[in-house]
């Protein structure tokens, strides 16, 4: 499923991301008159039902935007189960990666976008404008009559993906209390709990029975009503701190990043000699624009934030660029129905969360750096199980039990990495800190998903094109992804010995 980050949101949309970096502990106080969120209260500890994310002052916001999660986690996890029917069915498994690649490639640039907007005008309007823009996307992925129109789709939706996700935590860093923001992470990652149980199930029920068109056409529906809910204590958000106008320079830097990171995509997946000039284009606009708009140090992996950055770039892209496939790898190598292969991803969800709550607790609270280094490891663990779900002797359930670990690991280490980017952020940066983090997020996602494209079709993945029950196998074309990410895993439970920043 995609990164919880809508996440996604895919994917996704969709986690537990957190407010990236500067210095400041404590999230902004509102003004007089403004939400009645009693902030000093909260910070001490106080005792009345207030003081508790569902307590009468949070209960409305909190509900809103857990349930906006939990839908586009819902999404994340039917697209996943769809994904491979709606591929053969518009004759584009070569593009299949793209499908995924497009919605990050898309959400880079609006997270930014949001980032400055958010920072400038408050977090309502993107919300609005992301959710709207999310729903316009469905619509026309789900009608779509050609593989490019549904890959358009899923540009559209990461579009309003990368403005929710940034919305989103933006209203945790001025709505809530310090105290409170781990809680309201982790239950982001719970809001992933029930979807990634029904979503499967449903998504399967309906593209075997309906059609893989409407896993997409009946989500949009249900999108208004927790805005509505949320909408009075996001109106009375105290107004931003900042000049009313954006940072041009971050925004053209970040379509640029997008622009280069689409090129580059489309290099890989036509591997001949003329694809060398996209490619060479794609890079000349990346790397310099993408350096200056994460913060010095990001690939270098430097001590202290700049490493957070990275890792979150490294374990969501290496997580996501190894799940995207194990659909299609179950559906084409071991011939099981889109039902059962999405439900094999369920676990992961489900020790997603509890992972997020293992990392609140406060007595682990010293261990953070290690927590993350042990779920980066968990991940290297699990997507290399995946690997022997290609031999035929080994039962296909081996995946659900390798989703079950690496969920538990991206738990642990994506809320991990939230939490220490809270503690760093200063509340006038919230929306520019939120987008950096989102942009490593989002990045990771497109540049490792493109390189599982790229070494799927190296390795013989464009014959896969299974029709009915007779599948075409290809086994290398998949292990070469699992390895791939494995590795990538493994890197980045080394990034994580240098989360500690120098002591000053």
């Amino acid at each position: 499923m995609t990164p919880r980050d809508p996440h996604d949101a895919d994917a996704a949309v969709t986690d537990s991301a957190a407010l990236p970096p500067q210095a400041s502990p404590l999230p902004p106080e509102p003004h007089d008159g403004d939400l009645d969120l009693d902030l000093d209260r909260g910070l001490e500890g106080g005792g009345d039902t207030g003081d508790t994310v569902l307590g009468r002052r949070y209960r409305a916001l909190t509900l809103g935007i857990v349930t906006v999660v939990s839908l586009i986690a819902f999404e994340a996890s039917a697209v996943n189960t769809a994904m491979p029917i709606a591929a053969r069915a518009l004759d584009g498994v070569e593009l299949y990666a793209y499908a995924f690649s497009a919605y990050f490639t898309a959400s880079l640039f609006a997270m930014a976008l949001s980032g400055e907007w958010c920072d400038r005008k408050g977090p309502l309007a993107p919300l609005f404008t992301g959710i709207a823009a999310f729903a316009a996307g469905l619509l026309v992925a789900g009608s779509a009559q050609q593989m490019w129109m549904f890959v358009g789709g899923r540009a559209v939706q990461g579009i309003g993906g990368g403005l929710v996700i940034v919305a989103l935590y933006v209203v945790v860093g001025r709505a809530y209390p310090q105290r409170l923001q781990p809680a309201v992470l982790a239950s982001f990652s719970a809001a992933w709990v029930l979807p990634v149980i029904v979503g499967p199930l449903a998504a399967g029920t309906v593209t075997e029975h309906v059609g893989w068109r409407w896993v997409f056409l009946a989500i949009p529906v249900l999108v208004l009503p927790p805005l509505a809910v949320m909408l009075p204590a996001l109106r009375a958000l105290p107004p931003s701190e900042r000049s009313a106008h954006m940072n041009r320079r971050r925004i053209l830097l970040a379509l640029a990043v997008a622009a280069g990171a689409g090129l580059l995509q489309y290099a890989g997946q036509d591997l001949s000699w003329l694809s060398l000039v996209p490619a060479a284009a794609g890079l000349a606009l990346l790397v310099p624009c993408v350096l200056r708009l994460l913060p010095e140090g990001t690939f270098r992996a430097a001590r202290g934030l700049p490493s957070v950055i990275l890792l979150r770039g490294v374990a969501a892209g290496s997580f996501l660029g190894a799940e995207s496939f194990v659909p299609l790898m179950l559906v084409t190598q071991r011939d099981l129905s889109a039902t059962a292969a999405g439900l094999s991803l369920t676990g992961g969800g489900l020790t997603w969360a509890l992972g997020s709550y293992t990392q609140s607790r406060p007595r682990l609270e010293p261990h953070r750096e290690r927590l993350m280094g042990l779920g980066l490891l968990l991940m290297a663990v699990s997507i290399a199980m995946v690997l022997l779900a290609l031999i035929d002797s080994v039962p296909a359930w081996i995946v659900a039990v390798a989703w079950v670990i690496g969920g538990y690991g991206m738990g642990l280490a994506i809320s991990s990495g939230s939490v220490l980017l809270l503690k760093l952020s200063r509340p006038e940066d919230a929306g520019s800190n939120s987008a950096s983090l989102q942009v490593s997020d989002a990045l990771g996602n497109i540049t490792l998903v493109g390189l599982s494209g790229v070494l799927f079709v190296t390795f013989g993945g464009g014959d896969v094109a299974a029709t009915g029950s007779t599948a075409s196998h290809q086994p290398a074309a998949f292990g070469a992804v699992y390895v791939a990410m494995t590795a990538v895993a493994l890197v980045g439970a080394w990034v994580t010995t240098r989360l500690r920043p120098v002591a000053a």
